[in-house]
């Protein structure tokens, strides 16, 4: 039970270090995903940046590029204003180089156009860049949020697993903490275990002095008394009677019963079935009682008419089968001698059926060339031709089986041994395609009495026969269903019972052998009645001797009864009567020593009146003795019985004991092996746990790193982005304010 318990608790504890070493590989494999994931995102806020840090330059240049045109447009301004003044002045001299202030004028305007549409597009690009910076401040704070949350989930993930490896730890300390103690009481039983196996060594060694001097002493008999080991040699061992089973007996005479009544059955099936058919050749197709029919059908019914002289005998052999297999017998392969006789009968049967089976074909074929029948009759009889050939087939084959079954009771090496099983199971196939083609032809011939009972020319005499006919194909095809599945059902039971033989070998070696041990068999049972007969006539002559025993205990007892009172009336005649008086005492004394206890008592009847006083005491003393000898008889009896069952009992005890010490010696060997198996395991169990322990605490520091790193990668991201958030809102308000 302890190492039942021990081997459970390894188990789970594999089984959790298992699950916990699945959980770790998809934690690492998280943190590997998460590694991969924060790279990334730091490539893309990378490229980020250098695309902002692009966008800020073309700003800056923008700006800078506005700034000089805006010092250009002032300048232009400027000069534009003192040009108005001076023109005035210098209207009339001022026409001839108003010309070239138009010109000029015109090339200024066309470059504040160009320097307009180029600001206009500038600030298109910067509010397209604008948008962009929002857009991708957007993603870059949803994916921020994202990874916060996937950081806080990542962190209570780590906080459950710390929390349930730490209780996971303290539970396997536990553990062992009991396997310590479970070891330290297996260590003790395993101590007494080793005092109970020295105790039962020094058990068995005197067992062993004890059996060796028996075993010394009982081959020395049988050297000297047995002439010859006759279960050494089989073909001796044949000889030999062995253990009367009559349970084995009583099952195969039952099952030869049910064998027999199965065949009865088929029996009368064939018997209707053949003489239904002879009727139906004289009626179909041509009625013998209005026309002859042909030679050739007239010969088919006198063939069938004889057809109880070929299927009666199957009966009567099967019943000779039964018959054969009594309560007193040996019953196997080599014993059942009947067997051949059905074995014979059964293939004059097949010999009858080759010998019909070209007239019932040829009849078909006349039937086919009617001109009643139509094209499904024919093909019905067709049919039907195939299904006789088969029948014919599978009994032959049964015949076959049947025969090399008949073969071990009359020739010895017609059949091995280990070929019983497989001809049991052919035979058995065989019934089962007797079966099948019954049913077809079942079938069939169903078919062909439907036609037929539509035909115009159909008479009743026809209609009933086919009825007969049909009727006795039902009852064959059941009846081979049922021998076919009783022979599957009991094949196992025969296979079985073929090794039922002599002690010690495998079976009988020849029939002769077979026989001359059923004699053998027939003598032993005599002598065991006429040992049986000595052995109530010692009982009697036993009772008589205790009874004759008893009578002269009787005898003994009445005599010194006798012998008592008579002393006590010549001593009281002494002293009352004469010596005339004693000498009659005395000479009736000699008297009834002479004549035993018969003429003892009956004396001692004839003077009551001399003896009466003196009855009550001696009659006491006669019961007492009387009851002592009875007791002490009891007591050597009882004393003797005692002795005989202490021997039993102490033989017993002896087997018992040495059985017991080979279990304990088994014992001893399975807890020593399973001490050693569960110190192994205790010790590959801590090394398992210290190892565990060490990978989740470097697992737990790695990934605490990680996350630390995370943090302050996201903290430098959150920098980064506040610093362009902070870049971008300068250049909006700058150009705004532009």
């Amino acid at each position: 039970m302890a190492s039942a318990e021990l081997q459970g608790k390894y188990q789970k504890l594999a089984q959790e270090y298992s699950k916990l070493r699945a959980q770790n590989q998809v934690l690492k494999k998280g943190v590997v995903d998460e590694q991969a994931n924060s790279a990334a995102l730091k490539e893309q806020l990378k490229m980020k940046d250098q695309s902002l840090r692009k966008l800020q330059q073309e700003m800056d240049s923008l700006t800078f590029r506005n700034l000089q045109l805006a010092k250009r447009v002032e300048l232009l301004q400027d000069e534009l204003a003192l040009s108005e003044p001076r023109g005035k002045k210098n209207k009339k001299s001022g026409e001839s180089s108003s010309q070239l202030s138009q010109e000029q004028k015109s090339v200024f305007d066309e470059d504040l156009q160009k320097k307009i549409e180029e600001n206009e597009r500038l600030h298109i690009q910067f509010f397209e860049a604008d948008e962009q910076h929002k857009h991708v401040e957007a993603e870059l704070r949803s994916r921020l949020a994202t990874l916060e949350t996937e950081a806080a989930q990542h962190q209570a993930v780590v906080d459950g697993l710390t929390r349930k490896y730490m209780e996971t730890i303290e539970k396997l300390q536990n553990d062992k903490a009991k396997l310590e103690v479970k070891s330290q009481t297996l260590e003790k039983e395993a101590k007494e275990c080793r005092l109970r196996t020295e105790e039962c060594q020094l058990q068995l060694k005197n067992l062993h002095e004890d059996l060796s001097g028996r075993l010394e002493e009982s081959l020395s008999i049988i050297n000297e008394k047995v002439p010859f080991n006759d279960t050494k040699y089989s073909q001796y061992n044949a000889l030999n009677v062995p253990l009367h089973n009559r349970r084995h007996q009583l099952k195969m005479r039952d099952i030869a019963g049910q064998a027999l009544a199965f065949v009865q059955d088929l029996v009368t099936a064939l018997l209707n079935f053949h003489t239904y058919t002879e009727q139906r050749i004289q009626i179909f197709p041509v009625d013998s009682a209005i026309d002859t029919i042909s030679p050739l059908n007239q010969k088919f019914s006198q063939y069938l008419h004889e057809n109880a002289s070929y299927v009666r005998p199957l009966e009567e052999g099967m019943l000779h089968v039964f018959e054969s297999i009594t309560e007193d017998t040996v019953t196997v392969l080599e014993t059942t001698v009947k067997l051949k006789t059905f074995s014979e009968h059964l293939n004059s049967y097949i010999c009858f059926l080759r010998k019909i089976l070209p007239y019932q074909l040829k009849s078909l074929e006349e039937e086919c060339e009617s001109p009643l029948c139509t094209s499904a009759l024919r093909a019905r009889n067709l049919e039907l031709s195939q299904d006789m050939k088969k029948m014919t087939a599978v009994f032959e084959k049964l015949q076959t089986y049947v025969g090399l079954l008949a073969l071990p009771s009359t020739e010895p090496d017609g059949l091995l041994r280990t070929n019983y099983s497989s001809v049991l199971t052919n035979v058995g196939a065989a019934l089962h395609g007797f079966h099948d083609v019954m049913k077809d032809i079942s079938k069939h011939y169903s078919q062909k009495a439907t036609i037929e009972h539509e035909l115009p020319t159909a008479t009743q005499k026809l209609i009933t026969t086919n009825d007969c006919i049909l009727s006795s194909v039902m009852a064959l095809t059941n009846g081979a269903g049922k021998i076919a599945s009783f022979f599957s059902n009991n094949v196992d039971y025969f296979s079985a019972s073929l090794s039922y033989g002599p002690k010690a070998a495998s079976g009988f070696i020849s029939p002769l052998s077979a026989e001359c041990m059923l004699q053998y068999k027939k003598k032993a049972a005599a002598y065991m009645k006429a040992l049986r007969k000595v052995q109530q006539s010692l009982e009697k002559i036993s009772k008589l001797e205790q009874e004759k025993e008893h009578w002269m205990l009787e005898a003994q007892l009445a005599k010194i009864k006798l012998e008592k009172e008579n002393q006590r009336i010549a001593d009281k005649l002494k002293s009352t009567s004469s010596g005339q008086v004693a000498g009659l005492a005395l000479e009736n004394a000699s008297v009834v020593k002479a004549t035993g206890q018969e003429e003892a008592s009956a004396k001692a009847v004839q003077e009551p009146v001399h003896s009466a006083s003196l009855v009550p005491d001696v009659e006491f003393r006669e019961d007492l003795i009387k009851n002592h000898y009875m007791a002490r008889i009891v007591e050597l009896t009882s004393q003797l019985q005692l002795a005989d069952s202490k021997s039993v009992h102490f033989y017993a005890e002896c087997r018992a004991l040495s059985k017991r010490l080979a279990l304990a010696e088994k014992s001893k060997e399975t807890l020593a092996e399973e001490m050693k198996v569960a110190s192994q395991n205790i010790s590959r169990l801590q090394d398992e746990l210290t190892t565990t322990k060490r990978s989740y605490e470097d697992q737990l520091s790695m990934m605490s790193d990680h996350l630390c790193s995370m943090n302050e990668t996201l903290s430098k991201q959150r920098e980064e982005i506040d610093t362009l958030k902070m870049s971008s809102k300068g250049n909006s308000k700058k150009n705004k304010s532009r």
